[in-house]
C-alpha cells in the first residue's frame, strides 16, 4: 500500500474503564494489564515494544507535580484542555466549548463566556451562570477521560463518590450521573435541565439516573431545545487519510444531542445537520447542531525532509554551496538541553540536506550530527551524565530530557522540543534504516511521549493533541484561569512533520498515517486561529495574527517578547520543509510581514523568518533583501538555509 493511499483508523476506549456508560474510578493498571492495542496500531508504538523500551530507561522524576485530584490508576493527563482540573493545589477553570466550567466548594459552576474585544486581546469573560451544589460534596476527583471528554466525580468526606459530572468538548451541556440518591441545589439562570425530578431550584436523582444541564444560545429559550438533549457518555475519534485530504470524525456516545462546531469544522463539514443557533466565542461563532457525530475534511499538506533545490540556477547553487561551506566550518558545540539541543540537531540536519544537494563537503557535519544523535539515543545515558540524554518519569508517565528547559520537567512544550529531535532523526535516517534502528530505543519513546495512539498506562493517548480543537496545548499542568494555552503553532506543526519523517524512516506506515492526520489538523488550526485568522467579526482587535491561543482568550503577545516580529515569528519558526501550509494564502503575507517589521528592513531580530515568509509571496523581492539578515540568524536555521529557502522561491 502506497504511503499516499492510506486507510482508516479508529480509537476511543474510555480511560478508567466503562460500566453501564459510566467511567469508574480506581481502575489500577500495570503495563501488562493495559487494554489491548487496537488492530492496525503503529508497530513501533505498540504496547509490547514500548513496554520493553521503557524497561531499559533510567527512571527519574525531576519535578513532583501536585495531582491530588486524579484517581488512582489513571495516566496523568498533562497538556490537556482540562489539565487545570487535575494539577495544582487548587483546581482551575476549564473551557469545554462553548462552556466555562469551574469546581467550587460543594459542586460546580457553569457559564457561557462573554466575548470582550480590545486592541490586543479577545477575551471570554466570566459572566453570570449557574451554580450547582450537592449536599455532602466536599471534594472532586478526575476519574476518567477520552479524546474529547473528562469525568469528574464529586465525593464526600470519606472519599465515596456521590455523582459523576462529564464535560465534553463541543457540547453545550454537562451530564451528571448519580452514584447514589442525591439532590442538587442550583442558583442562577439561563440554563436548562433534563432528567431527574425538578422542584424549583432543586434537582433530585436516584442512584443510576442522569440529568443534563445545558446552555442554549443567547436569546434562545431552553425549553425550545430540551427535546434535543441527550446524555453524552464518552467520545471516540476516527480518521481517514487520502491523497489530498484527511477526514476526522468525532463520535459522541449516547447521542444524538446538541453539538457545536468551530469555524475550521464548518470549513470542511461533512453530512451535517441543519444549524439551529450560534454561540459567540473567542475563536469565532460556534454553530449549534443536533447530531451524534462531527465529521470534517481538512487539506493534507506535503511533508518532506529537506528543501527541494532542484529549481536553483547555477548562480544560486554556487551561492548556497559557498554559504554551506562556511556554515559547516563554523558549527558550534551542541546545546545540552532538550529544546535548544533539539533545535541545533534539526538545524544541522537541514544544513546537511542542503550541502548534499549543492555538492558541499558534508562528511564532518554528517559525522558530528550522527554522533550527537546517537548520544541522545543511549537508553542508559542518564546513568553517567546529566545532559544530552533522556529519562523516563514513571510517576507522570513520560520522557524528560536532561537538562530540561522552559518547564519541560513539568511537561511543558514536549511536542515543540521533541518535534525537532524527530525531524532531525527522520531527515538523517531517510536513506539509512540501520541508523534508525540504532536510534529507535530512545526515539521511539520520544515519539510515544507526544503521540502514543492509545493510553497504555506508560504514555497518555495523544498527550498534547486536542482532536476537537485540532491543535495542541503546550502547558503541562495548565495553572491558569484562562485554561491551557499554545504559543508556537508552527513548532506544533513541525512536531507532526517530524513524527511523520521518523515513522517513514522506521518503515511504519501506520504511524506515518497518524502523523499526516495530526499535521493536517494542526496546520488547519494554525492558519485559522493564529497565523491567518479571520478577525472581521471582532471589531476593535487591531492586528493580523495572534501570538497565543488559550481556552478562553486569544492574545497579540508572546511569553518572551512584545516585539511584533516575535509575535509573527513564533507562528513561522522553523519554516521547515514540512511547513508547506504557510503558503496557503500568499496574498495575506505582505500585510502580516509589514505589521511585524513596521518597515521593509529585515535586519532585526527574527527578521530572517519574516524574510522567508515574505519569499512565499514574492521570492524575487525577498532575494534582494537577503543581505539585510546576515549576522542575525536564529539558532534553528543557518544563513545557508535562509538563502536556499528564499532562492528556491524565485520565479526566474
Amino acid at each position: 500500500m502506497s504511503r499516499h493511499q492510506m486507510g482508516r483508523r479508529s480509537f476511543g476506549f474510555l480511560v478508567g474503564g466503562a460500566t453501564a456508560g459510566l467511567l469508574t474510578a480506581g481502575c489500577t493498571r500495570t503495563p501488562d494489564q493495559v487494554p489491548p492495542t487496537p488492530t492496525g496500531t503503529a508497530s513501533t508504538l505498540a504496547d509490547g515494544h514500548v513496554t520493553e523500551l521503557v524497561g531499559a530507561m533510567p527512571t527519574r522524576t525531576l519535578k513532583p507535580l501536585v495531582m491530588d485530584r486524579l484517581a488512582d490508576g489513571l495516566t496523568p493527563p498533562t497538556n490537556r484542555w482540562f489539565s487545570g482540573l487535575v494539577f495544582g493545589e487548587t483546581a482551575q477553570p476549564v473551557f469545554p466549548m462553548p462552556l466555562g466550567f469551574a469546581l467550587v466548594d460543594g459542586g460546580f459552576e457553569l457559564w457561557l463566556p462573554e466575548v470582550v474585544v480590545s486592541d490586543k486581546a479577545i477575551i471570554g469573560s466570566r459572566g453570570s451562570g449557574l451554580k450547582v451544589l450537592l449536599e455532602g460534596a466536599t471534594g472532586a476527583m478526575v476519574t476518567g477521560f477520552d479524546v474529547a471528554s473528562v469525568a469528574v466525580e464529586l465525593r464526600d468526606d470519606s472519599g465515596a463518590g456521590l455523582a459523576e459530572v462529564r464535560l465534553v468538548q463541543g457540547s453545550p451541556s454537562v451530564t451528571v450521573s448519580a452514584l447514589r440518591d442525591v439532590t442538587f441545589k442550583t442558583d442562577g439562570s439561563g440554563f436548562g435541565v433534563v432528567g431527574g425530578e425538578s422542584t424549583g431550584q432543586e434537582v433530585s436523582l436516584r442512584e443510576g439516573e442522569q440529568a443534563v444541564w445545558f446552555a442554549p444560545p443567547p436569546g434562545t429559550d431552553p425549553a425550545d431545545l430540551a427535546d434535543l438533549v441527550a446524555p453524552v457518555t464518552g467520545t471516540a475519534v476516527d480518521w481517514d487519510v487520502s491523497d489530498e485530504s484527511v477526514t476526522t470524525t468525532l463520535t459522541y456516545l449516547g447521542g444524538p444531542t446538541l453539538l457545536v462546531t468551530m469555524p475550521h469544522h464548518e470549513a470542511g463539514i461533512q453530512d451535517a445537520s441543519e444549524p439551529i443557533g450560534q454561540y459567540p466565542n473567542v475563536y469565532g461563532n460556534l454553530v449549534l447542531r443536533h447530531a451524534d457525530q462531527l465529521s470534517w475534511t481538512s487539506k493534507r499538506w506535503e511533508i518532506q525532509p529537506t528543501l527541494d533545490l532542484s529549481g536553483l540556477d547555477d548562480a544560486g547553487r554556487e551561492k548556497v554551496r559557498g554559504l554551506a561551506v562556511t556554515d559547516i566550518a563554523e558549527v558550534q558545540p551542541y546545546p545540552e538541553d532538550s529544546y535548544f539541543g533539539g533545535k541545533a540537531l534539526y538545524r544541522d540536519s537541514q544544513l546537511l540536506g542542503i550541502a548534499r544537494q549543492v555538492g558541499a563537503d558534508d562528511a564532518a557535519l554528517a559525522s558530528r550530527l550522527t554522533e550527537t544523535l546517537l548520544k541522545w539515543a543511549e537508553p542508559d545515558g542518564a546513568t553517567s551524565r546529566e545532559t544530552q540524554c533522556f529519562v523516563y518519569d514513571d510517576v507522570h508517565k513520560g520522557m524528560v530530557g536532561l537538562e530540561p528547559s522552559f518547564g519541560s520537567e513539568e511537561f511543558n512544550d514536549h511536542h515543540f522540543h521533541y518535534g525537532y529531535f524527530l525531524h532531525a532523526a527522520g531527515t538523517v535516517c531517510a536513506e539509512d534504516p540501520e541508523l534508525a534502528d540504532r536510534l529507535a530505543p530512545v526515539f521511539d519513546l520520544v515519539a510515544a511521549d507526544i503521540a502514543s495512539p492509545v493510553d497504555n498506562g506508560l504514555f497518555p493517548q495523544f498527550r498534547c493533541f486536542d482532536v476537537y480543537a485540532s491543535h495542541s496545548w503546550a502547558s503541562g499542568t495548565a495553572p491558569f484561569a484562562d485554561g491551557n494555552n499554545q504559543e508556537s503553532s508552527s513548532e506544533a506543526v513541525n512536531a507532526w512533520a517530524g513524527l511523520a519523517l521518523w515513522a517513514r524512516a522506521r518503515g511504519d506506515a501506520e504511524l506515518e498515517k497518524q502523523a499526516v492526520w495530526m499535521h493536517a489538523l494542526e496546520a488547519e488550526a494554525a492558519l485559522a486561529y493564529w497565523l491567518q485568522p479571520d478577525v472581521a467579526e471582532f471589531p476593535g482587535f487591531g492586528h493580523l495574527v495572534f501570538g497565543m491561543g488559550w481556552g478562553a482568550k486569544r492574545d497579540y503577545a508572546t511569553w518572551f517578547s512584545p516585539d511584533p516580529m516575535a509575535i509573527l515569528m513564533i507562528q513561522i519558526i522553523p519554516a521547515g520543509p514540512g511547513a508547506t501550509y504557510l503558503a496557503a494564502n500568499p496574498e495575506v503575507i505582505p500585510a502580516a510581514v509589514e505589521e511585524g517589521l513596521a518597515s521593509r528592513n529585515f535586519g532585526i531580530q527574527y527578521g530572517d523568518y519574516g524574510l522567508m515568509y515574505s519569499a512565499i509571496e514574492n521570492g524575487d523581492a525577498a532575494a534582494e533583501s537577503l543581505p539585510q539578515v546576515e549576522g542575525i540568524i536564529d539558532n534553528a536555521v543557518t544563513m545557508t538555509y535562509v538563502t536556499a529557502y528564499v532562492l528556491s522561491r524565485r520565479v526566474g
